[in-house]
């Protein structure tokens, strides 16, 4: 049988289940509370039980709290993919919309997610999907807002004449007359 790891001695029951009191974080209080038990003298079944999980667990709880404290106790968030796009990638990205489009030589009048990902493929091989790089774009605070496209030779006074306007006071209908059967 081996011995169980020891606790930290600048903690007790008490201080824990006031912690616990404090939390907002669910997960970290249920922990703090079976890692109580331990501190009142109770056994590592006993703490498993409490917080609904196995004895393995108990110990990997007591080694967080021993290196980080209470705060060693909380979920960390899982680190996820690791992006596509490098530093490098994200600041020339951030040029091509900045400066926007050449039509001549990209082909485009303004950019498009599908564009954009042509042009990273063109530039650095880096096939990258819709999602993905709307999320990019979206992380350097570009916004997919487009103006409304105006033809270059529309004329506002054309447009002003073109217009149909209502009259602006409404006449009231006449009065029907009621003619009576006979």
């Amino acid at each position: 049988m081996s011995i169980p790891v020891a606790l930290r001695p600048d903690y007790d029951a008490v201080r824990l289940r006031q912690l616990a009191r404090r939390s907002k974080d669910a997960p970290q209080t249920r922990r703090l509370l079976a890692l109580a038990v331990i501190y009142e003298g109770g056994s590592r079944s006993q703490a498993a039980a409490i917080g609904g999980v196995g004895l393995q667990t108990v110990r990997d709880w007591v080694l967080r709290f021993n290196a980080h404290g209470p705060d060693g106790l909380l979920d960390g968030k899982a680190p996820g993919q690791p992006s596509i796009l490098s530093d490098e990638h994200r600041q020339r990205l951030s040029e091509m919309i900045e400066t926007g489009p050449i039509p001549a030589v990209h082909g485009v009048v303004r950019w498009r997610l599908a564009d954009l990902m042509q042009w990273l493929w063109d530039e650095y091989r880096i096939r990258i999907s819709k999602q993905t790089l709307s999320r990019e774009l979206r992380g350097l605070n570009f916004r997919k807002l487009s103006a409304r496209p105006r033809h270059h030779e529309k004329s506002e006074a054309a447009v002003a004449a073109f217009k149909k306007t209502s009259p602006r006071v409404w006449r009231k209908s006449r009065p029907t007359r009621l003619v009576a059967s006979r």
